[in-house]
C-alpha cells in the first residue's frame, strides 16, 4: 500500500516527466502567454519560468506540477508521448434567448 505522500509524490512525477522547456515555451505561445503571467497562474517567480525556460535550472517537482497545471487550466493539452502541446477544442456556445425573443423562426400549417 502506498501512503498519501507517495502516491502524491507518483502523481507529481508523472504530471512532470513530460514537460519540458521547449514544450512550456509552445504552450505558453499558443496562449499568447508572457512568462510573467504564466508565473502568476502557476504562483512562482518569473525568474523560475525564465530559468526553466532557457534551461538553466529545473524548477523543483512541486513548481514545475504548477505550471503544468495552469497551463491546462488554459486549456493547453499535452501529448502524452511528450512530443507536443495543443489547444483544447473550445465547445460551441450559443447565447441563450429569453423567452420570445427569438421571434417566429417558421409558420408551418399541419
Amino acid at each position: 500500500m502506498f501512503s498519501r505522500a507517495q502516491a502524491l509524490s507518483k502523481w507529481t512525477a508523472r504530471m512532470t516527466a513530460n514537460l519540458t522547456p521547449a514544450l512550456c515555451r509552445a504552450a505558453r505561445g499558443l496562449l499568447n502567454w508572457a512568462q510573467v503571467r504564466l508565473a502568476s497562474k502557476a504562483g512562482i517567480s518569473e525568474g523560475t519560468v525564465r530559468d526553466f525556460e532557457s534551461g538553466k535550472r529545473i524548477p523543483n517537482p512541486g513548481k514545475l506540477s504548477a505550471v503544468r497545471y495552469a497551463l491546462e487550466a488554459a486549456g493547453v493539452q499535452f501529448y502524452v508521448d511528450g512530443s507536443g502541446v495543443r489547444l483544447q477544442r473550445q465547445a460551441a456556445t450559443q447565447p441563450s434567448l429569453a423567452e420570445g425573443e427569438a421571434g417566429i423562426i417558421a409558420n408551418s400549417e399541419m
